[in-house]
């Protein structure tokens, strides 16, 4: 036999559920003003997941043994600042001095070359110049072929390495090893195919690329040949990058004769630094996104309990009613409440819905990665259920405590 209080529930539920549907404009209301609320708090922790795996993604990519050594000072931008600061001499030293280290790749690159092979044409990538084991200082497997080597270097050889984007999209399904193209005004022929990786950075996809001997990409694009853009450097010893870093800053600074008041000419990057960088874009998507989704829940809250306080006074005949027919003050307040908690869950999937159509839209326009979970699900609805009962109380208790002669004269 069922119990009677469970008997009571459902018929609570049942008045709930018929009042949401006969003030519809009401609930409409509500709805929308806590959908507005839960949409950004969706927005937020979709957002905060997607920075978190970036990190993880590009930590895995960049290498935790390696650093990454740019010409110029990214963080102090002067006006007039050198950028050429890496030289031969630089790669050199670095090579045969600096304890530690176990590879030197110096790299220059030339953007936006166009490529053709046979009716396929790409309007322009990434061309990277390089010494010999390019792969291998970047920890990318080859899908096939082989890496740069050092005779290809000193020939300054037309010969090429393809990321995944342009391998496909020049030679569809077939491999692309021994095949010649045309990039930009001569032939280069394939050697190796790079593995996918998905990733982004450098302002463009890490696939979307050509390396070929930095020999040649100086001597066929007409290039100062005296100086590097950036090196790659890997360490045998990961566990130790925080040393590695001071001491390849402190032989820079000496190799570039700087004195104690001089800033840095050059920039080091390396794992530890991208995770403070996307440590600190992750702290501010809070702080901006968290702001915007608590004024957002306020209001949808305040909107809940002013239109329920309206409510209250506008169904003072029903609640008199109900309660000369028996009903105690505890049914009233629980039939409100259930009223606030369907109208803000159904608002909470709606924020759902809407945070994560954005998410999406912000993601293909590149702006930001959303991941969702489960956790985002669980969350937006709990918030949504919080504001229900947090802000539909004051006026289920007004609509409970009013006195049933007063209720039926209509002066709730």
């Amino acid at each position: 036999m069922t119990p009677a209080w469970l008997l009571l529930l459902a018929r609570l539920r049942r008045m709930a559920l018929a009042a949401v549907w006969a003030y519809k404009a009401r609930s409409l209301f509500v709805i929308l003003g806590v959908g507005f609320g839960v949409a950004s708090l969706t927005l937020i922790v979709t957002a905060v997941d997607g920075a978190e795996r970036k990190a993880v993604e590009l930590v895995e990519w960049f290498g935790p043994d390696a650093a990454l050594v740019f010409g110029g000072n990214f963080k102090k931008r002067a006006v007039g600042a050198r950028m050429n600061t890496l030289t031969q001499d630089d790669i050199r030293t670095i090579s045969q001095s600096l304890p530690g280290v176990s590879l030197v790749v110096p790299m220059r690159s030339k953007s936006d070359v166009p490529m053709r092979y046979q009716d396929n044409n790409l309007p322009g990538s990434l061309v990277v110049g390089a010494t010999e084991n390019y792969a291998q200082a970047w920890n990318w497997p080859l899908v096939e072929g082989r890496d740069i080597s050092t005779e290809d270097v000193r020939l300054g050889a037309r010969v090429a390495l393809l990321g995944d984007k342009p391998a496909r999209e020049l030679f569809g399904d077939q491999s692309p090893v021994g095949r010649i193209f045309q990039l930009g005004k001569f032939q280069v022929q394939v050697i190796g195919r790079l593995k996918y990786r998905g990733a982004s950075g450098g302002g463009g996809e890490v696939d979307d690329r050509i390396i070929i001997p930095i020999s040649t990409l100086t001597s066929r694009f007409n290039l100062d040949r005296k100086y590097y853009r950036a090196m790659r450097i890997k360490f045998l010893e990961p566990e130790r990058m925080a040393d590695h870093v001071e001491n390849l800053r402190a032989f820079l600074r000496m190799n570039h004769n700087l004195g104690p008041a001089d800033d840095d000419d050059f920039s080091i990057i390396t794992a530890d630094e991208i995770l403070k960088f996307l440590s600190a874009f992750k702290g501010g998507l809070v702080a901006f996104l968290g702001v915007t989704a608590a004024a957002s829940m306020t209001v949808g809250g305040f909107v809940l309990a002013n239109l329920f306080s309206i409510s209250v006074s506008e169904r003072s005949r029903e609640i008199g009613l109900k309660k000369a027919l028996g009903a105690t003050q505890n049914a009233i307040l629980v039939q409100f409440l259930m009223e606030a908690a369907v109208l803000t869950a159904i608002g909470g999937l709606v924020g759902l819905g809407l945070g994560l159509g954005l998410g999406q839209l912000l993601t293909r326009l590149g702006m930001l990665q959303i991941l969702f979970s489960w956790k985002v699900f669980f969350l937006s609805l709990g918030s949504a259920l919080a504001i229900g009962l947090i802000f539909g109380i004051k006026p289920a208790r007004s609509a409970a405590q009013l006195d049933p002669i007063a209720a039926l004269r209509g002066d709730g």
